[in-house]
């Protein structure tokens, strides 16, 4: 059985199932966000995509955690 999925990725199919984007959409939006600060995309997300604080959270530390 394969090890369940943890950290900011285990929000990643709910994200898509309640946003209707791939994960892969908003990584791109985060990369490209003249932001750099982690609470300021995550208030970025949500004031102007319309995210929850949760959701837009764990992109942005996902997102970050891979470099920009």
């Amino acid at each position: 059985m394969a090890d369940a999925v943890k950290g900011p990725a285990s929000y990643f199919p709910s994200i898509e199932k309640k946003y209707g984007r791939p994960i892969a959409e908003w990584k791109d939006l985060i990369r490209s966000s003249p932001l750099t600060k982690h609470m300021e995309l995550v208030a970025w997300l949500k004031t102007e995509h319309g995210l929850g604080h949760g959701h837009a959270n764990a992109l942005v530390a996902d997102t970050l955690a891979e470099g920009r």
